[in-house]
């Protein structure tokens, strides 16, 4: 597979970067014969060429990621793992303006909705941020401010909120659902190859910290790091990872077995 010519490349006058005589850890494909584009070494000490960097970040952004890790490989199969900043991944990555202005709002709005419970008020239209997580009951203060009619509605189905209130659950409207419960509930299965003396489990879980909806790759040990919250637990028990491996370890079953579907979402308390 030949590389096109108009890829980016760097500038060899370049002072500010670091460049090496080392193929680009990023491509699994080698060089074209005579091609002598230059490499540069990233924080980490992993060599790259703009081009792949770019194609690297775009794809993590595609997947809902908003940081940057080295998938390089270090020992055997494990990659290496480190953050790159925006700031280190812009320079290298030679982004254009217009390839800038696309990461930076993508980064953005998933910053936002990793930390952010936000949605548009179907009175005024704003983004208004929802701060009491077990209520679904919501008055907008900006409808108020705006001495507009304050729209009460409900942050799960975006009705005019019907019935007593608050409530965690579901409003009174007759299609208010939780869809992210109902994809737990019925969500398939799957099995932990690797991991001995576990049955299938249900293929998607809600993180019990901070309720953010998983899915496990099927390689590897039980365990699963959110990506909202930090916090590993087990995907088999879901306990922490520190409480389930008391009793038990990474690639055998846990000792309280697997852990029913979930029937109610975790809900995050972030003070």
């Amino acid at each position: 597979m030949s590389r096109q010519n108009s890829e980016k490349r760097y500038d060899p006058e370049d002072t500010t970067l670091k460049f090496v005589n080392r193929p680009d850890d990023l491509d699994p494909l080698p060089p074209d014969d005579g091609d002598e584009q230059l490499s540069a070494e990233m924080s980490c000490g992993h060599a790259v060429k703009p081009e792949s960097l770019t194609g690297w970040c775009r794809s993590l952004l595609d997947q809902g990621q908003y940081t940057f890790k080295c998938p390089a490989p270090t020992v055997g199969t494990e990659q290496c793992g480190a953050e790159w900043p925006y700031t280190e991944v812009r320079r290298l990555a030679a982004l254009t303006p217009e390839e800038m202005l696309d990461f930076e709002m993508k980064l953005g709005r998933l910053a936002a909705a990793q930390f952010c419970d936000f949605k548009a008020c179907p009175g005024c239209k704003t983004y208004v941020e929802r701060e009491a997580l077990d209520n679904l009951c919501f008055d907008c203060t900006i409808c108020k401010e705006s001495n507009k009619p304050t729209m009460q509605f409900c942050w799960q189905c975006l009705k005019p909120w019907k019935g007593r209130g608050p409530r965690s659950d579901r409003c009174d409207n007759d299609d208010c659902s939780d869809k992210d419960l109902e994809l737990l509930k019925g969500c398939g299965t799957i099995t932990l190859s690797q991991v001995a003396g576990v049955g299938p489990c249900p293929s998607i879980r809600a993180c019990p910290t901070c309720g953010l909806k998983v899915e496990h790759d099927k390689t590897g040990c039980k365990n699963i790091l959110c990506p909202r919250c930090k916090v590993e637990f087990c995907f088999v028990c879901l306990k922490l990872t520190r409480q389930c491996l008391q009793t038990s370890c990474y690639f055998i079953a846990c000792s309280s077995g697997i852990a029913p579907r979930q029937t109610a979402m975790p809900i995050w308390n972030r003070k």
